[in-house]
């Protein structure tokens, strides 16, 4: 292994250490209470592992799918496809994965520009469309032909009419430009900083405040499409309490399960992948002795998770 730069701080791990984590993670061969699904990473298909899932036991789904590109992730490899075949694809996983869901369970799908219009065409099918966020995905170095492409989508959906949404939980801390006072002097909805006048505001379904995890980020792995432990952390407290169960069935290196312990919530996650199998298990083990997560300050979001 090369030796690393000072401030390079992705997470590495030996071949042995890949072995002795992924071996803790558990395989499922028959019907198993949800009780014994939580808190565990599954090693296994997705297609394979959700026929022994017990029905409504999930509160919060996020999924981080392949988009519809030519990527390789570890030992697979996701080939781009024609349009009507990727949504083909889509509904193959969301039709066997709604049924674990709560009546009152939330959905977020990730996606990119070119997949995106795929997926409501598709979840409306089996969810209630709520919202899409659209997050500023600010990493590259840009197109020569083309505008550079920093944009990604979260499409957000409800199993019903009845949902959770924590408003509270996700407000930003954004800087006040206008800073108004009442008649009396006092601050409109603003307050005093060391430095500038602040306001929590609401979230809207545009985020420019995340960066993309990269090597001086203590969360960074070497997976290709990992996602920011402040977006996922976003999702996860504005849909979900303390102690639901957070479902994720392409966990990748474990930012949802990660994410979700570090927020007191509980977490099932499957990946086929070993390597980041590997990856997931000992980001959980890290998250046991720091539940800090980057861009998140006294249960504020801040402006960047840099």
């Amino acid at each position: 292994m090369l030796k690393k730069a000072p401030r390079n701080k992705t997470l590495e791990l030996s071949e042995a250490e890949v072995s002795t984590l992924a071996a803790e993670a558990i395989q499922l061969s028959k019907k198993t209470p949800v009780q014994d699904l939580c808190n565990q990473i599954i090693w296994q298909d997705m297609f394979e592992a959700v026929k022994y899932m017990p029905s409504g036991c999930v509160d919060l789904m996020i999924v981080d799918p392949p988009y519809n590109l030519n990527k390789n992730f570890g030992n697979s490899t996701f080939k781009m496809m024609k349009a009507d075949d990727y949504a083909k694809w889509l509904n193959s996983w969301l039709k066997i994965t709604a049924r674990l869901l709560k009546d009152n369970a939330s959905v977020y799908i990730c996606t990119d520009w070119r997949s995106s219009i795929s997926v409501p065409a598709v979840a409306e099918k089996y969810f209630v469309l709520q919202n899409r966020i659209s997050w500023e995905r600010e990493k590259g170095r840009g197109a020569q032909n083309n505008w550079k492409n920093c944009l990604e989508d979260i499409w957000f959906f409800t199993r019903s009419k009845n949902y959770k949404f924590n408003i509270d939980a996700v407000k930003v801390l954004r800087p006040v430009r206008a800073p108004y006072t009442d008649t009396s002097g006092r601050p409109k909805d603003w307050f005093d900083t060391q430095n500038q006048k602040m306001r929590l505001t609401y979230p809207s379904n545009i985020w420019t405040d995340i960066s993309v995890p990269f090597w001086s980020m203590p969360e960074n792995t070497p997976h290709p499409t990992q996602k920011p432990e402040k977006l996922i952390a976003k999702l996860i407290l504005a849909s979900s309490d303390e102690g639901d169960v957070v479902f994720d069935p392409f966990l990748g290196s474990g930012t949802t399960a990660v994410v979700a312990k570090k927020l007191g919530r509980k977490f099932i996650g499957i990946e086929k992948e070993r390597e980041y199998i590997a990856y997931a298990i000992k980001r959980l083990a890290i998250a046991d002795k720091n539940r800090q997560i980057q861009g998140i300050k006294d249960g504020i979001f801040t402006l960047r998770n840099m």
